[in-house]
């Protein structure tokens, strides 16, 4: 009597097989594979958009600083001991220039006067824009541009010529210039011409929401004093922190904490900063779509389950593993996360493409959001997978088929 022979060991499943079996189920109910898969979508596209905008910003806001340059300081005057405002000596600009690594500097003298669209506006309903007596070369060293018209040079400036900046211009109702029918605003009661409207100057957004007058005109019209309110200086990028540090004794030697230094790009910088805890806000709203994208899936696996019962129990009784009904189940779970995720990096490259081609940034891309996009998903879609895929393979082949 020959010996029983051994049953055959069950065979081995290879990669395409698994992931052929997973994406039966997707294949066979589509729709629901769909909706499933879309709250994994929308949570990956949310925070690729959250990572890739602000890293759009962050390099506009570089490429805009490089541009224009970090070496730019911006001395003011501050307030005295005993709480009243201070004012810089007359003579700032020729000591700022004595400094070695200053490459420029130009000062800008505040006016005391209101101005207004037409004489018939109420003297209390000025455009809540100031008056700043300015130099010729105050563009060049603040790198800015006129956008209409011309700047103050050596022979408007002497006259009642003003230039407007971006936000004044807004605020007057005055948007383009016809050189032979210059409009004119009302500065106190003096009536000047404009000659020119600035470009936006982000180093130095008090000129955008400022009307600048020559010097000479501004002493000869509103009697101002020819001190300065501030002075830009240029400085060499390596030296820029020395020059700060000596920047107020240099102005005001007897009082140099009445004088108030700053660097207008690190004021961009902060700003840029606070976008990124925006950010972070943003990126946590997305992580909880993710969660719930996860929980929908793990909902859709468990009814997968108990919908395909008989043919869990044909398959175990056809002699499937249960290590084989798991990674089934398994496999399935993460290609819909994974497709899901894929959808939504693609969703997200695109919203963070059209937003930044509308702000004129260019588009970043960061690989960590790309990459992490489809990984986080397929490892929601595994955790949200698990509990449906050892259900499915604790399930006995004769209560499957019963």
């Amino acid at each position: 009597m020959s010996a029983p022979t051994a049953p055959p060991e069950p065979t081995r499943l290879g990669p395409a097989d698994v992931v052929s079996l997973g994406a039966h189920g997707m294949r066979t109910r589509p729709m629901r594979a769909l909706l499933s898969a879309l709250g994994i979508a929308i949570g990956v596209a949310a925070m690729v958009a959250v990572l890739a905008i602000p890293a759009s910003a962050e390099q506009a806001l570089q490429n805009k600083l490089a541009a224009m340059g970090t070496n730019l300081l911006r001395a003011e005057a501050g307030q005295t001991l005993t709480g009243g405002k201070a004012k810089l000596p007359d003579s700032a600009v020729g000591m700022v220039r004595r400094i070695a690594p200053v490459q420029g500097a130009v000062e800008v003298g505040k006016v005391d006067a209101k101005v207004y669209r037409n004489d018939r506006i109420p003297s209390a309903d000025s455009a809540g824009v100031s008056v700043f007596a300015a130099r010729p070369d105050l563009l060049g060293l603040l790198g800015g541009k006129v956008r209409s018209g011309t700047f103050l040079d050596g022979a408007n400036q002497r006259y009642p010529a003003v230039v407007l900046g971006t936000e004044a211009a807004a605020r007057l109702g005055i948007d383009h210039l016809d050189p032979a029918h210059p409009p004119q605003v009302l500065i106190g009661s003096s009536w000047f011409s404009v000659v020119g409207i600035l470009d936006p100057m982000p180093l130095a957004p008090e000129i955008e929401r400022s009307v600048l007058i020559g010097w000479d005109v501004a002493k000869q019209v509103f009697g101002f004093d020819g001190h300065p309110t501030t002075v830009y200086l240029r400085a060499e990028e390596a030296q820029v922190g020395a020059v700060r540090s000596v920047l107020g004794a240099t102005i005001n030697p007897a009082a140099p904490n009445e004088v108030s230094v700053d660097r207008p790009s690190d004021a961009l910088a902060a700003q840029a900063l606070a976008k990124n805890t925006y950010g972070a806000l943003f990126l946590g709203l997305g992580g909880v779509a993710l969660l719930v994208g996860g929980v929908g899936v793990a909902n859709t696996m468990v009814i997968s389950v108990l919908e395909r019962r008989r043919e869990i129990g044909l398959r175990r009784a056809l002699g499937a593993t249960r290590g084989q009904v798991r990674g089934q189940f398994l496999a399935e779970s993460v290609l819909l996360s994974g497709l899901g995720g894929l959808v939504g990096v693609v969703i997200g490259v695109a919203a963070t493409a059209g937003y930044a081609l509308s702000q004129g940034w260019p588009a970043v891309l960061p690989p960590v959001a790309l990459v992490g996009g489809v990984a986080v998903s397929a490892a929601v879609g595994a955790i949200a997978g698990a509990y449906p895929a050892m259900r499915a393979a604790r399930l006995p082949p004769t209560q499957a088929l019963a």
